[in-house]
């Protein structure tokens, strides 16, 4: 991701994580990944300040789990963070159909 629109995108890269937290839990180091897999380059000292701010928010509780010997913080969506995501959508919808009219 560009650093001159690293704003504008952090709303889209917040709705991504949202996204699959309801899914399925999550840790850093695969959403990071993931993220890259749709273009967002961010670090880890860019991500785990964004997750932990979403769980101070409400939207994600956090556990640690065990996985191939390591201790890993996973996240998942809070009841708030799938209703926040399902509002999102029909936000996203109309955008959406805004810009691909555009076209």
């Amino acid at each position: 991701m560009r650093l001159e629109h690293q704003q504008l995108l952090s709303g889209l890269i917040r709705l991504h994580v949202l996204h699959h937290a309801v899914k399925a839990p999550l840790y850093g180091n695969w959403m990071i990944e993931e993220l890259r897999r749709h273009g967002y380059h961010i670090s880890a000292g860019t991500l785990y300040p964004l997750l932990h701010g979403m769980q101070r928010q409400g939207y994600f509780s956090e556990k640690t789990a065990r996985s191939n010997g390591r201790t890993r913080r996973v996240y998942r969506a809070t009841a708030k963070g799938r209703r926040a995501l399902e509002d999102s959508k029909q936000k996203i919808r109309e955008l959406f159909k805004e810009l691909i009219r555009e076209l």
